[in-house]
């Protein structure tokens, strides 16, 4: 059985920094591209950032290009996001998802188990 634990939401103010981190468990880890999205009230689920098996290749949305950064630590079975400059447009919950396969995608179809998600209030 495969879970993802999602931590590390919070309140923050606009142009603070946070860090999500979700643990991993029932799958190899090291064989897993992992991805974070997110979903705001009364919008659809979006992609936010997806990180290859090795951690080499990275890819965000361009929403948050510069401001986060995805990365994972493959002895800790943990992928982390990191949150800069944090906008109010930035308020969801945080979800991780991962999936088999040798590239990182950007559709949330393409994922097969999904944490329960975080959530990220960002204060103006």
């Amino acid at each position: 059985q495969v879970q993802l634990v999602e931590s590390g939401g919070g309140l923050v103010q606009a142009g603070g920094s946070l860090r999500l981190s979700c643990a991993a468990s029932g799958r190899t880890f090291s064989s897993s591209v992992m991805g974070w999205f997110r979903q705001a009230p009364g919008k659809e689920r979006e992609f936010v950032a997806a990180i290859s098996r090795s951690g080499v290749s990275t890819y965000n949305a361009d929403s948050v290009k510069g401001r986060f950064t995805i990365s994972r630590d493959n002895a800790k079975n943990t992928v982390y996001l990191q949150l800069t400059s944090v906008k109010p447009e930035d308020t969801a919950v945080y979800y991780c998802a991962t999936r088999i396969g040798t590239s990182p995608r950007t559709r949330s179809d393409d994922y097969d188990y999904w944490g329960q998600g975080t959530q990220v209030t960002v204060s103006s």
